[in-house]
């Protein structure tokens, strides 16, 4: 079957693309192996999200009483958090899979997809048993869980980021190996469940990619909470003991001491791998690095003109967000804009309870620049919202260039931090001076209101 496009995966930017031509009038086969969403519908953002809810409700009637409130004992039906939240996915995903089904000049393939050649100027594409053809094809296969070279890891039932969505009964003792956003969004989420929690990870500081203050705030307020934090430490082997429990053994990563843990679940969560083994890429000749992982141009081709490589496996981004702003990049430049992901700033958001958002420069990359560099932190527990609510953990962080006046890097941790980082964000793609934003009317009782609070505290960093 000839197409005009062939879109394969139907993630965040695929089906965006394929919508387009089709509404263009082109002739575009969608094809998708699993669902129609990708991981964050399906396996990540939302469902997590709507388990994180559940999690923050049992947290904050736990601590009702410091709001004069008496609730009596709080217990967690896990049976109905889980059904709550497949209720909410569930919806979704008809509602997804009704509108491209539906879809006039879209034909959509749920098949695993794999490259045969090039013939006639023409991109051979076999999905299942159907043979298919265009000039021009749109990869969107996304990522999966990374399972590590663990020895016994095979031999036992480990959870995934994916898999452990399934889960009909709350786990008693859930060891977790890795200690960013994933694994310690679902740690604190099944402790506010009830689970016992342990966290391994290899670094000194879980979270080993922002700022040490960070760090600390966050090992803090986990602790806090009851989870075990064990730093410093790999694991090296896991086995099963007969009762059933899992048992991990890890080893210190500088004395070499080993330490044998026990719980009764293990989730893995130790990053993500390219989709694109199955794809057979090297049958048309493009390039992968050496984690399968498609290197592209700021504008998305890959060294096959007429190949181009949207969200996770382009290594330009691991979020729904810089997916679905790929595609919006791909289709202006299609319809004869000239956007570039150069002008992207990254942001994101770890959703713990409090939050951490953060957008461009961390204070590590500012120490490691050659720029004159301006910063100010400030302490959640003086912005007057966080006092009212008794949600005082976290703090904000202000990093300008001092030549330029621009906004570089902002952190900020604690209540509604995923939405005022945005506010960060869309300022900064502005590249305005930070004194507009400093001088700008907040609204009271906001937390945002102190970002000119925290703007008046720039000082150079020392």
């Amino acid at each position: 079957m000839k197409y005009d496009v062939i879109v394969i995966g139907a993630g965040q930017a695929g089906p965006g693309m394929a919508a387009g031509y089709v509404g263009e009038g082109k002739k575009v086969a969608l094809i998708e192996g699993d669902r129609l969403g990708g991981t964050c519908l399906n396996y990540g953002c939302r469902p997590t999200k709507a388990l994180r809810a559940s999690a923050r409700v049992a947290h904050v009637a736990r601590r009702a009483a410091e709001y004069g409130v008496n609730t009596g004992p709080v217990e967690v039906d896990f049976s109905k958090v889980m059904a709550r939240k497949n209720d909410i996915i569930g919806s979704m995903q008809e509602s997804t899979d009704e509108y491209f089904q539906n879809m006039e000049g879209l034909d959509l393939y749920y098949e695993y997809a794999s490259f045969k050649g090039k013939e006639n100027g023409l991109f051979q594409v076999q999905a299942g048993e159907h043979n298919l053809e265009a000039e021009v094809v749109y990869l969107n296969t996304g990522t999966s869980p990374f399972v590590p070279d663990i020895e016994g890891l095979d031999n036992v039932p480990y959870l995934t980021n994916q898999s452990i969505l399934s889960l009909q009964e709350r786990p008693e003792h859930m060891i977790v190996i890795g200690g960013g956003y994933v694994g310690l969004e679902f740690g604190q989420m099944f402790r506010r469940f009830g689970s016992e929690v342990t966290v391994i990870d290899r670094s000194e500081h879980i979270a080993s990619h922002e700022d040490e203050d960070v760090q600390e705030a966050m090992e803090s307020f986990l602790k806090d909470e009851g989870i075990k934090l064990v730093t410093s430490h790999v694991a090296t082997k896991v086995t099963q003991a007969d009762d059933g429990q899992i048992e991990v053994i890890v080893k210190h990563q500088g004395t070499g001491e080993t330490t044998t843990l026990a719980g009764s679940h293990l989730l893995v969560a130790l990053g993500r791998a390219p989709n694109t083994k199955k794809l057979n890429l090297d049958a048309i000749g493009v390039e992968t690095d050496d984690k399968g992982f498609v290197p592209t141009d700021d504008k998305f081709h890959t060294n096959v003109e007429g190949i181009y490589a949207l969200g996770d496996i382009n290594k330009r981004g691991a979020f729904t967000h810089t997916s679905y702003q790929d595609y919006e990049i791909a289709w202006a430049n299609h319809t004869g804009g000239d956007r570039s992901v150069k002008e992207r700033i990254m942001a994101y958001v770890m959703f713990t309870d409090p939050p951490l958002g953060r957008v461009g420069m961390s204070e590590k990359d500012a120490r490691q620049s050659d720029k004159r560099i301006l910063m100010a932190t400030y302490d959640m527990a003086k912005v007057s919202r966080a006092r009212l609510d008794s949600e005082t953990i976290g703090l904000f962080k202000v990093l300008v260039d001092a030549d330029t006046e621009e906004i570089l890097g902002a952190t900020v941790m604690g209540m509604h931090a995923d939405d005022v980082i945005a506010v960060f964000s869309n300022f900064m793609h502005t590249g305005a001076s930070y004194k507009v934003m400093k001088e700008a009317l907040p609204i009271h009782p906001t937390i945002s209101e102190f970002i000119p609070t925290v703007l008046a505290e720039l000082k150079p960093l020392e």
